[in-house]
This record gives C-alpha cells, structure tokens and sequence, in this order.
C-alpha cells in the first residue's frame, strides 16, 4: 500500500470532464499528479451520466470564431483524425447563434483519455471515495479516502475539488451555495438507442419544420430568422445536418392526451457517431425529476427510481408515435443520473450574468466560453424550448472571460475547484462539458505551479502570468479567438 505513503503535488478529487483534464494538465506541467475517482472508469458528464448532447458545442461564437482550445480541442482533434468525431456543423443558422455542434463518440473518447493520463503520467486510483480532507486550521493538506483497503489517509500539497457537487470543498469548510430543493433544476438519466430509419425520420422533419424547437439557435446579437432555420430544414439532405431534433410538438401533444407521454420533460434528442459514419440517437431530456439536492442520497435515490420509469414512458412514445423508430432499440443505459445543479464555492470573484451578457474580459482570465447564461430546464414539456424565454437568457455578443480566481474558495487554502462547482452567480453557472474541461485544465496547471512554489492557490492570484504562459503553451485560448480559416488548419 505504499501509494497511500506518497505525498502528492497534485491530488485530483474526481474523474469526471474536469478532473481528467486537471490531472493531465497538471502532470504536464510537471507535478506529481494523483487522481481519485469513486468509480471504476474515467468520464463522468462525458460517458458515464451523459454524453451531453452539447458535449463539444459553442467551441465556436457567434462571430464564427474558435474560443475553447487546450486539452478539450486536443481530444477532439485527436478522435476526428481517428475516424470518431464528426466535422464540427458550423451551417449558417449555427454559426450565427453559436449553437456549433462538434460530436465524438464518448466510448473512444474514454479509450483516448485513459492514453493521455498515461502519456502524462498521472497516477490513478480507481473505485475509490474521498470522504474527508486532512487540514491544519484552514489549510488543506490532503484527502481521507475508502475502498477496498479500508480508510486512508492521503497527503498533497494542492487539492483540487472536480467532484461537480463541491463534496470536497464542503468537507474542507469551503464556503458554498445552492438553490434550494423546491429550485433546483431537474435532473435525467439519459439513454441511446439504435436501428433508427433515417430516412424516414427526416422525411418527417422536412416535412413538418415548425413542429420543433430552435430556441438553441437563435441569438438576438446576430439576427438569425425562425424562417431561416425552417428553409434550412426543408432541405436537408442528412439528418447529421440537424444535429439534434428537439420538439415534436404535435405528436407530443397527441401522446399527452393518450396519456403516452409524461408531462416532465419535451421530446427530443441528439446524434452520436459511430465507426464507419453510423450513428445512433442519444436522448438526454426525455427524464426529468424535480426536487433533488446532489447532497442528499435518498434524494438521489428517488431520482433514480423515477427517472426509470419516465425513460419507460418517453421510448414507448418514441416507438410508437415517431416515424423511422418503429423499429429502433435501446443499447445504453447510463448508470446515474445527470445532475444539472448542485453547489458552488464563493470564491475569490463570483462570475456574474452581467459579466457573460457584456462579454466581461478579466486580466486573469484563464479561458473562454460563449454560453448564454440564465437558461433554467424545468420538469415540464416546455423542458427543451426554456430557451427560447429571452428574458431567461443573457447571450454573449462574443466570447467572455473565466477569471482565475473562481476557482479559488475564500477562507480555505490549498484547494481549489473546477468543474460544476466553480465560483458563479445561479444564472452564469459553468456546468457545459466545455466550461468543465477548460477551468479543469486552468486549475491542472495552477495547483501545479503552486506546488513547485511553495505557495498557495490564493498567493497566485497576485500574479497570474506564469499560469498564462503555460496555458497557452498547453494550447489555451485565453486572449485572442482563432478565426475560422486558422481553426480548421488541421483538418
């Protein structure tokens, strides 16, 4: 058990989207890295609760510029060059809202991650649960964690929280906030199926354009017409065009009053590739279960149970009322729930929507994203087009800045956060796979730094620019977007 008697630069708490990317980076940067994950795989949001239909989404503004790069861009690069991603759908329509789809296949995404922490040489420790932190006052000195040897102790000079709910932060103390269980945003467990008759699918979207949602689509900065995006489905040649199929409306309303639908949540879903250019349609949407707090397991449990019996409801609906399913099948299942909301840390600066609707720059900016912000899904059939409620969203006229110091909890040192749990107000929550990885990769290199220093997260703030540099070294995008002709250089 001599793993347990190292003492770490980095440990990593939690494998999901940002923690891989925290470990890598951090690795990279030349800190023994060591990263913890309760289950047996890496992936989280990715592969294991998702993936999200928008996994690798709004990569691109409404200016038609490339503002994520690093590691998320790497492992894209890596799986379209493999045969398992689809060129990013950067149509017009898109374009303009910055709704641009990048789709990869989530198995061989997991395949590629498992590569990258090997080449990085970052030491993992699987089926393992961190239960407690090691302080001393309010500095942080470690992790407790069981498994299958028992309780252990685990010390480290920097502790990063990519758990997505702040568990570790709340167990070190860490100031935190959440919206209450009446408030919080439905949560889904997310299925794919097969055998899907393509053709005859789009035949029916073609056909009947008005009968699905765009909200997803439209962005007030770039005047992007309903008109437009119905001409541009009329004439869509292959469904991969579409991306994702979100509404249904008639037939929806029709299943309602047969009672074949269940009232929690729209109709719709996205397309995964698959080898040799098949694809699969994955349904992220079609469970909804209000009321749960990520911090309560009977809650969980509850979700879990329910989100069962919705799944049920919603593949019924589709095979028996959606042209081109008649016979389609289920092949996956995701094993938990994918948790929409939970808490975040107060820290250092609390992003703001004021601060994604001006498109805020930050001199400590450690990446970039153009999601709105503001966007709530509620447990209804209105689930899918909540977006299309302008007074919900905050668009970006670009791309905004992530500020460094989110990822720093007041009060407690040597921990940071990434992921989910970052320091944000309700409206401007960083929870896309994209926000995840970048700040996960940002806070990879600052515990990095920090613990070759000698200094604490919060000491850095005071002087960003080393973490800067090696971002970008790492292939971040932090001041400038890439423009489209350079984005697509590689291909």
């Amino acid at each position: 058990m001599s793993g347990y008697d190292e003492i770490y630069d980095v440990i990593v708490c939690g494998g999901g989207t940002s923690g891989v990317a925290a470990a890598i980076a951090s690795a990279r940067a030349g800190a023994k890295t060591l990263l913890v994950e309760r289950l047996g795989t890496l992936g989280g949001q990715m592969n294991v609760s998702g993936p999200p239909g928008f996994a690798y989404a709004r990569i691109f503004n409404c200016h038609n510029e490339r503002d994520v790069g690093g590691i998320l861009y790497e492992t894209y690069k890596r799986l379209y060059k493999a045969g398992h991603a689809l060129p990013s759908l950067r149509y017009r329509y898109r374009a303009k809202s910055a709704a641009v789809f990048s789709y990869v296949d989530p198995e061989w995404w997991t395949i590629l991650i498992y590569k990258m922490m090997e080449e990085a040489g970052v030491i993992l420790l699987l089926d393992t649960l961190v239960v407690d932190v090691i302080k001393e006052g309010n500095t942080v000195k470690g992790i407790v964690v069981e498994n299958a040897n028992g309780r252990n102790e685990i010390k480290g000079k920097i502790v990063i929280d990519c758990t997505g709910e702040a568990y570790v932060a709340i167990r070190a103390g860490a100031e935190t906030v959440c919206v209450s269980r009446d408030e919080i945003q439905p949560h889904t467990l997310a299925f794919t199926a097969d055998g899907v008759n393509w053709d005859r699918l789009l035949d029916y979207v073609r056909r009947h354009p008005e009968q699905f949602t765009y909200g997803h689509v439209m962005n007030p900065h770039t005047g992007t017409s309903l008109e437009e995006v119905y001409e541009f489905v009329r004439n869509v040649t292959d469904i991969r065009e579409l991306g994702e199929i979100l509404g249904f409306i008639e037939l929806r309303d029709m299943a309602l009053a047969n009672g074949d639908w269940h009232p929690n949540s729209g109709v719709g879903f996205f397309i995964i590739p698959r080898e040799g250019g098949h694809i699969q349609a994955h349904f992220q949407h079609s469970t909804h279960v209000p009321r749960i707090l990520p911090t309560d397991a009977w809650d969980l449990t509850r979700g879990n149970i329910e989100c069962r019996k919705q799944l049920e409801i919603a593949w019924r609906f589709f095979k028996k009322y959606v042209p081109g399913f008649e016979n389609a099948y289920i092949v996956r299942m995701c094993t938990e729930l994918r948790l929409r909301e939970g808490p975040r840390i107060v820290g250092d600066y609390v992003l703001t929507r004021e601060d994604v609707a001006n498109t805020r720059q930050f001199p400590d900016t450690i990446g970039k994203s153009s999601f709105p912000a503001g966007g709530y899904h509620v447990a209804s059939t209105d689930t899918l087009a909540v977006n299309e409620d302008e007074e919900n969203l905050s668009f970006p006229n670009g791309s905004y800045d992530i500020p460094y110091r989110c990822l720093v909890p007041v009060k407690i040192d040597n921990l940071l956060a990434a992921g989910k749990c970052v320091s944000t107000d309700r409206p401007a929550y960083l929870r896309y796979l994209q926000q995840t990885m970048v700040t996960g990769q940002a806070a990879g290199v600052a515990a990095a730094i920090c613990a070759r220093r000698g200094i604490t997260p919060r000491e850095l703030v005071k002087d960003v620019s080393e973490l800067q540099a090696v971002l970008l070294e790492q292939g971040a995008i932090l001041f400038e977007t890439v423009k489209q002709e350079e984005a697509e250089s590689w291909l």
